[in-house]
């Protein structure tokens, strides 16, 4: 089993081992495009693994900071009062690259640079760039997702 995250179709595809498609889902990856470097705020490309899986049993909503829990629920409330944090919701999954020299170790560590799929506020737009970098998904979505996909599950990022 694979995930593709595509940042021009702005959809995340896992993939069995057979290269079936099990499940799709519309994201959202950085409005500054696709980039490795350190403080770019890019989605970095290439190939990645799934190095944590963060927020499990934590309600729907759970806010994180730094991957842990706050222990906020996200509402809309919440949101009208802090309109410029990056809200990091439900569950995470932190990527480590596997590229050195890509995407892994220096200035380009996927890691390092905290890219994660995580789930956002419901009315955080999908289907179009808008993130910080990470690759953000509906509540809903990461939840399921969260539950399919083991510890080292590879993920590739393409432009394409």
């Amino acid at each position: 089993m694979h995930i593709h995250i595509s940042i021009a179709r702005q959809l995340l595809t896992l993939i069995d081992g057979v290269g079936q498609v099990i499940r799709s889902y519309p994201v959202s990856t950085a409005s500054r495009g696709a980039g490795e470097q350190y403080g770019s705020f890019c989605t970095p490309r290439g190939k990645h693994v799934i190095r944590a899986r963060i927020g499990a049993g934590q309600p729907v909503n759970t806010v994180f900071v730094a991957r842990r829990p706050t222990g906020e629920i996200y509402t809309e409330d919440l949101g009208r009062a802090f309109p410029d944090r990056d809200w990091m919701l439900t569950r995470i999954l932190w990527l480590s690259g596997c590229e050195p020299g890509r995407n892994r170790l220096g200035c380009v560590d996927s890691m390092r640079r905290f890219i994660y799929i995580h789930g956002s506020p419901d009315t955080a737009t999908m289907g179009a760039p808008g993130s910080h970098g990470c690759i953000r998904m509906r509540n809903a979505d990461i939840l399921q997702l969260f539950d399919l996909v083991p510890p080292y599950t590879p993920v590739e990022i393409t432009e394409d």
